[in-house]
This record gives structure tokens, C-alpha cells and sequence, in this order.
């Protein structure tokens, strides 16, 4: 399953300009597998995560895996997955059966420290290009955890300074919570520098084990459902075999780490939120099935979904969109607005509705005009935790659910400290107007809570991002795209030529 939490695991190893990313002073967040392409490009896939401590006796969330080296398979299969060898008629064929892959074990430890999956995490960023991860917090319902501050500078310095200013590409499994967790819980899979991927089975429905946020990108295919124990996923195992029970998000984020391989391989010069951008505009609806989840639109008519994000990966579109790819303009980082208060208390029956109005920083160098990931930075303590529900709404109307239910969370003293829960579900949209938070409490028993804080953070472009971009396919969401960015950008252009007129008056 994903993020196994009692075998060994794999993290594989197969920027951007303008603002560059960092980490914000006030954040508080809480082996691997390489491979490379015939092009120099690298990849690593990652392991399992538990509940044991750091030598500073902060909880890390890692497990200590006390793996016999001759029987952990869960690397092995990641990596099957995105390498294995064509036409030799063993097992199967990797996504990317070009590449090269080697393991980089991170969690046979005694313990685990930060500066492990620090090191871990930016290990030979000027050789691999893709790290893609099936491990992270444990997925009992009731964790909050992610990367410290170290792993937290590493990544960063990944997107900013890896493979020669292009940046990491760092993929993740969303996880293996299902129902009773939610993976905006995970530091890692909700980071904007990451691309967190969940799974669909071979019908197009969720899995059981399908965790629901609004900071997933896209799904892949992974296992069925439990009366179908056998539909898992085809791949290498140890000793020369072949499984055909690989399962959970684990196996999915390998499928699109080989993906964004063959992306690679058709254009090296893609950055890693050109690679985001390609993630959202090729993704597919096909026909995946939420029962709780309907898929909507956004305010630029991006079809989104609360578990699929934007759809299936499609290779093939993306591998002839890649083609022809202009890098998107530089990103620019905004604070938008931010509330703090000691008193604001969420009701027990109805909603804490708190609004904030931004320019998104306009008439600044770092104005943001076009979305790409929004964070609202929140502290809160509830009764219970795991009864909170908080959503947000977009200045173009774009509801994306920040925090679910977590049934299993029964924690009442740390709740969220200026924890950064991230939404894509606002891409492409403009970040200026009034952005709505809402807090309430979901559950049987009547239930308390005090929000603190509130800091909304806008990440995006000044510039439309697709403008440049050469469109093969009328009805794609490229197309779509560029459509709503030239309307908008002669709206503006009229705007400004009315009131030079008007001005001259």
C-alpha cells in the first residue's frame, strides 16, 4: 500500500525564473530510487513511513524499517514500473523502459532525522531530474506531518536549482488513508513543489484507499477494489519475479514519474512547473467516477475533480504537447491579504464565513495576475480536529474543500499552526477580489473551535501563461486556455484605451 509503513520503499530519482521559491520564516511543517533516461535524465521513487521520533525527540512521522536488504520489494516494483526492460517477455514493460534506475535507501535508520531527508531529497540534483515518492506521513487518519525545515530548504533549492535552474521534479503519492483522511494532512503531497498523484482503478472508479484534497494534480491507474484483489498493477519483483498485486498510490505515482519522463525525453528544456502546467492542460476526465465528489469547472473552465484533480494522465498528449512547449513566464509570490485574531470562534452549528479582499499585490513586482497554487496559511484548535471542515472560495467562484472530515482525529490541543493548506483547483484563474474562508464542523457531537490566523498566499504569473504556446487540438483545454487568456487580455487592453481616451477628456 501506499507509503508502506512496514516495508522498504522507494523515493525515485528519474525553476524557474522570476521570484524565486522559498521557504516562509513563519512555516511550521511538522529510500530511494533513481533513474535515468538516455538523455541524462534521472528519476528515484521512496519508502514507508510510521510514528516513531527524532533523535530531538520531535515526532517525524518516519518509521524506523529494520529491512532485510534480500526481501523489501516495494523499491523493486516502483522502479518496475517506470524501467523495466522491453521485449524480453518478463513481466511487463516500464513506462519509460529507456531509463536507468538505481536505490538510495533513506529509511534504514534507527532513526530518522531531518538531515537525512534532507540529504535524501537533494541528492545529485544536477543529475536527476524526477524524484518520485511512495512514502510519507502514515495513513491513520490522524496524523498532521510533513517536511521540517531542512527537507523543507532542500526542496526548494530543488525547484529553484536543480538540473542546471530547471528544477526537480518531485512526484508523490497522495495517499493511502481512503475515506478517514485527507491528504491536505500530508505536508509533502500538498506542497506546491510537488506533483501529488492519485489512483483510479481499471473501471475509472475511486479506490478504497483514496485520500480526497484539493492539492492533487492528476491520478494514474493503480489496484482494484478489494473484491478484485488481482487487478493491481504488473511489475518486477525480487528474485527475477513478476507480481501482479503491486497496489495503492504507491504504484501510481511511478506511472507518472515515467510519464514525465518520455515528457522530458521530447523536450529537456522543460521546467518543473512547465511539467505542472503539462499536468493540468493533458489530463483527462475519460471516465472516471467520483460517488462523492462531482467534477466541476473553475472560473477559466478547467475541469477539476476533489480526488482525480484534472483528470487520468494522458502520455501521448502530453509527450506532443512537451513537443512544442514554450517555458511558462516567471512566477511571482503574493501575500494576499491576512487575519489574525484571538477571538474569532467557529460556532457549533453553522459556519465561521471570513472574507478577505486582495489586489494580489497588483501594481508591485510581485503582482500576481494567473494562478497557479493558492495556500491558505491557518491556525486553529477545535475540540476535535478531526470534525473541522474549512473551504475556500475564489474570487472567480471556485469552492475547493481545504480540509475534509477525518473521523479518526480526535485530537484537541495542537489543531493547525500556520499549517499551509494548498489548493490547484484556482488554476489559471485571476487572484484579485474577495476570497472567502469558511469553517464549520461536521460530525454528531456538538464541537468548539477558535481560528488565529488566516494568511493567504498567491502564487502565479504576471503574465498569461499560454499565450505563446502553439495549440495542435482546437477542442483541448489548451485551446480552451488561450481562448480565455487573449478575451481577457483585449477586455484589458479596451479598459486601458477607454480611460486614456476618458482621461484626455
Amino acid at each position: 500500500t501506499h507509503r508502506v509503513n512496514s516495508k522498504q520503499a522507494a523515493l525515485t530519482a528519474i525553476t524557474s525564473t522570476g521570484q524565486a521559491d522559498a521557504v516562509p520564516a513563519d512555516f511550521k511543517f511538522g529510500c530511494f530510487l533513481e533513474l535515468k533516461c538516455s538523455e541524462e535524465t534521472l528519476h528515484r521513487l521512496g519508502g514507508g513511513r510510521g510514528e516513531r521520533r527524532d533523535s530531538d525527540g520531535r515526532c517525524s512521522g518516519l518509521d524506523w524499517l529494520q529491512a532485510n536488504r534480500t526481501t523489501q520489494n516495494h523499491g523493486r516494483r516502483c522502479a518496475g514500473e517506470v524501467s523495466a526492460a522491453a521485449n524480453n517477455n518478463i513481466c511487463g514493460v516500464g513506462m519509460a523502459y529507456g531509463s536507468k534506475v538505481t536505490g538510495i535507501r533513506m529509511l534504514d535508520q534507527p532513526f530518522m532525522t531531518d538531515i537525512i531527508e534532507a540529504s535524501s531529497i537533494s541528492h545529485m540534483p544536477q543529475l536527476i531530474d524526477i524524484y518520485s515518492a511512495s512514502w510519507g506521513p502514515t495513513d491513520n487518519g490522524k496524523t498532521v506531518d510533513g517536511p521540517r525545515e531542512l527537507t523543507l530548504q532542500a526542496m526548494a533549492d530543488g525547484v529553484n536549482k536543480g538540473r542546471g535552474g530547471k528544477g526537480s521534479i518531485y512526484v508523490w503519492a497522495s495517499g493511502d488513508g481512503g475515506s478517514y483522511d485527507d491528504c491536505n494532512c500530508d505536508g509533502y503531497a500538498s506542497s506546491m513543489w510537488t506533483i501529488s498523484i492519485n489512483s483510479a482503478i481499471n473501471d475509472g472508479r475511486t479506490a478504497l484507499y483514496d485520500e480526497s484534497c484539493s492539492s492533487t494534480l492528476a491520478s494514474t491507474f493503480s489496484n482494484g477494489r478489494k473484491r478484485n484483489p488481482e487487478a493491481g498493477v504488473a511489475t518486477t519483483d525480487l528474485y527475477g519475479n513478476c507480481t501482479l498485486r503491486h497496489s495503492g498510490t504507491s504504484a501510481a505515482a511511478p506511472e507518472a514519474a515515467g510519464v514525465f519522463a518520455l515528457a522530458l525525453e521530447a523536450n529537456l528544456g522543460l521546467t518543473w512547473r512547465d511539467m505542472q502546467h503539462l499536468t493540468v492542460l493533458t489530463s483527462k476526465r475519460n471516465q472516471l467516477h467520483d460517488e462523492v465528489h462531482q467534477w466541476r469547472r473553475n472560473g477559466v473552465g478547467l475541469e477539476f475533480n476533489h480526488l482525480f484533480g484534472y483528470g487520468v494522465l494522458d502520455a501521448g498528449a502530453m509527450v506532443k504537447m512537451a513537443r512544442d512547449w514554450k517555458t511558462v513566464p516567471e512566477r511571482f509570490h503574493c501575500v494576499g491579504g491576512s487575519m489574525q485574531t484571538q477571538s474569532e470562534k467557529i460556532p457549533t452549528t453553522g459556519k465561521l464565513v471570513l472574507t478577505l479582499t486582495t489586489d494580489a499585490c497588483e501594481g508591485k513586482e510581485n503582482f500576481v495576475r494567473y494562478l497557479e497554487h493558492v495556500q491558505a496559511v491557518v491556525t486553529v484548535n477545535a475540540t476535535r480536529r478531526g470534525d473541522l471542515n474549512i473551504n475556500m472560495t475564489s474570487p472567480m467562484g471556485t469552492k475547493s474543500i481545504l480540509l475534509s472530515r477525518r473521523p479518526r482525529d480526535d485530537d484537541a490541543k495542537v489543531g493547525f499552526d500556520k499549517w499551509p493548506f494548498m489548493t490547484t483547483h484556482t488554476w489559471g484563474e485571476d487572484a484579485r477580489g474577495t476570497w472567502t474562508l469558511e469553517l464549520g464542523f461536521v460530525g454528531s457531537a456538538p464541537q468548539k473551535g477558535v481560528l488565529k490566523e488566516w494568511t493567504l498566499m498567491l502564487h502565479g504569473t504576471q503574465s498569461a501563461p499560454y499565450i505563446d504556446q502553439v495549440v495542435r487540438d482546437y477542442q483541448s483545454k489548451l485551446a480552451m486556455s488561450k481562448k480565455e487568456e487573449l478575451e481577457e487580455e483585449l477586455d484589458e487592453a479596451v479598459q486601458r484605451s477607454l480611460k486614456s481616451i476618458l482621461g484626455k477628456d
